[in-house]
């Protein structure tokens, strides 16, 4: 039946009851009916209206008077009542798998522009407002500002995700592109060069949280363009590193383990521990990936040795300080979840999530999701569930398709177990947190 949009649902302590389990699988629809109306507060009127029967029909049901045993009807009364079909015996319903995580890879229509420095920007309203702001004469306070202002992006887009935030990165992007078409002192280009190639890595960050991923390698290529310019070799090493990253997203382990191995040559002069550590642990992904124990192992066990040679006072780059040591035990934890070793990960992730700032929320997604993956495949069923539940929290918080694509693998793991309780409050709990996808239509998306 077409979903109305005032569908009230049952909630989770009804249909994991022992009561409404038994009253569903005899298909006793006079105590169903008694239950929803004591139990969730929905009366034959609105039960009649929801499951498209007729008022003096439901009465006769309650009353003992009439029974249903016509299969469409059953399959109204599912549906009407979001009851789950195996309840009922009947097949899995459509409605069943929660919209939000019907969500395909998003790609462009067409594929970006070439990736020139001036690719997939604002149109020409933009341009002439920005040449006009390109005549000031920058100066070391105008870095400073631009980089606190990267800083932010940063920071927001691990509490919000980054679709939001791309138009004005992007802008500034631009904005800076406009700087360096005239020559300025050494110091000051060199600094712009650098703040354009962050803005040029961030703008393909969000575009790989976004799961669109011709975008994001298209400015990932820009970031490294404009990081050579200024021979910012430990810069190309990281944004080689999220491609490398992006790489194990897109199931080419191959490639993620040749862009990390060059990511490493990037870095290999002139950069400090907590690089380097970083480094190893994307090089343990890209083994792990490719189901190489040995390999991942030697890669862990470097990212942990170059970790405890990190000294306070290193002059580390912005952009690394997040690699601190929880996330260094998650992404442990992951790696060997990665190969199937459950029991190891499931107690690093547990103990690192722990620790997570609460402000990341997409950080705390995706590593609880982690954390409940791994307890799935050590047989722990309702406490995977329960931290899964937990997980929706920061999920439903964050704007962000990659966390959904964590939430996807999950989902599916669940399918052998769909009639037991837990799965069940689960599913239940992801349909009233998670709202449906915004549709997009090839004209709304921008490139």
């Amino acid at each position: 039946m077409p979903e109305s949009r005032h569908t009230k649902e049952l909630p989770v302590s009804l249909l994991t009851d022992s009561e409404m389990i038994d009253a569903c699988r005899v298909r006793d629809f006079a105590r169903v009916f008694r239950l929803v109306k004591a139990r969730a507060g929905i009366y034959p009127s609105m039960i009649a209206r929801q499951c498209e029967l007729t008022p003096s029909r439901v009465g006769e049901v309650i009353a003992g008077q009439r029974q249903l045993l016509h299969m469409d009807v059953i399959e109204r009364i599912a549906d009407g009542l979001r009851i789950p079909g195996h309840m009922l015996g009947l097949s899995r319903r459509g409605w069943e798998t929660p919209a939000a995580l019907a969500v395909s890879e998003r790609e462009p229509v067409h594929p970006p522009a070439g990736p020139g420095p001036l690719a997939a920007l604002p149109g020409v309203e933009v341009d002439s407002i920005l040449a006009m702001a390109a005549g000031t004469n920058p100066s070391p306070s105008t870095l400073q500002a631009l980089r606190s202002s990267i800083e932010d992006y940063w920071r927001r887009d691990d509490e919000h995700g980054g679709e939001t935030l791309r138009p004005a990165v992007v802008g500034q992007l631009r904005y800076v592109e406009g700087l360096l078409k005239d020559r300025r002192p050494t110091p000051i280009q060199h600094g712009l060069y650098g703040v354009a190639a962050e803005l040029a890595r961030l703008t393909g960050w969000t575009y790989f949280d976004a799961r669109q991923y011709h975008q994001a390698r298209a400015y990932f290529s820009e970031a490294l363009q404009l990081a050579r310019e200024i021979d910012d070799h430990p810069f190309m090493a990281n944004v080689l590193a999220c491609m490398s990253l992006q790489a194990t997203y897109q199931d080419k382990p191959a490639d993620a383990l040749a862009l990390v191995s060059a990511a490493q040559d990037q870095a290999r002069a002139g950069t400090t521990p907590r690089v380097r550590a970083m480094l190893a642990m994307r090089e343990a992904f890209a083994h792990a990936t490719l189901g190489d124990r040995k390999d991942t192992h030697t890669a862990i066990s470097e990212a942990h040795s170059q970790f405890e040679r990190i000294h306070e006072g290193d002059p580390d780059p912005a952009w690394v300080t997040y690699f601190d040591e929880p996330k260094l035990i998650v992404d442990t934890g992951i790696a060997h979840g990665r190969l199937g070793e459950a029991a190891i990960a499931e107690p690093l992730i547990a103990d690192a999530l722990a620790r997570e700032d609460p402000a990341n929320q997409r950080g705390r997604a995706f590593h609880a999701f982690w954390l409940a993956r791994t307890q799935l495949q050590r047989g722990k069923l309702d406490q995977a569930c329960h931290t899964a539940i937990e997980a929706l929290v920061p999920a439903a918080a964050v704007s962000s398709e990659r966390v959904t694509g964590h939430l996807r693998e999950f989902y599916e793991q669940l399918a052998p177990y769909r009639e037991v309780p837990a799965a069940v409050a689960f599913e239940a709990r992801l349909r009233a947190t998670l709202p449906p996808p915004v549709q997009r239509t090839p004209s709304s998306i921008r490139t």
